[in-house]
């Protein structure tokens, strides 16, 4: 079975209930365990349009999905609680997206893990160092402790 860190975040709605639906489903999908959840953090929206705040978390799982079934399940869920395909950068109900599957490397038109941004970004970085801040980043060499300091 394959460890994956999963990033999610709201900023539409009841922003804490959609964050905590998502991970309900998530511990109900097939050959897959949920392990261990990263408290809730309130950030500032990275986006060229103006929003409201948004509420992120992490999430640590065991599954026996492939990559690709994950992300199809991933995206099928984002649908069932209520997301709507917008512009880029648009607010949205529930974002999911698979930060780390393993140490390994994908880059396909539909699917990049790790994800390309997850080092820049301290919404992605303070949540997850909750739950995995000695995982290396297999293509950085860098714990996320170490990616999260060198962003503050």
């Amino acid at each position: 079975m394959a460890i994956c860190f999963l990033g999610i975040g709201s900023n539409l709605g009841n922003r804490k209930r959609n964050i905590n639906r998502a991970i309900s489903k998530i511990s109900e999908f097939p050959n897959t365990k949920l392990l261990d959840k990263a408290n809730i953090y309130e950030t500032l929206p990275v986006s060229p349009i103006k929003q409201s705040k948004y509420l992120n978390t992490a999430v640590k799982i065991k599954t026996k999905l492939s990559p690709d079934e994950l992300f199809s399940i991933l995206k099928e869920t984002e649908k069932i609680l209520g997301r709507k395909k917008r512009e880029r950068w648009a607010p949205r109900i529930i974002d999911i997206d698979i930060l780390f599957y393993d140490d390994i490397n994908i880059n396909t038109d539909i699917l990049v893990i790790p994800h390309p941004l997850l080092h820049k970004r301290i919404f992605v970085l303070k949540p997850l160092n909750d739950i995995a801040s000695e995982f290396k980043h297999p293509l950085l060499g860098k714990t996320i402790s170490k990616l999260l300091d060198e962003l503050l």
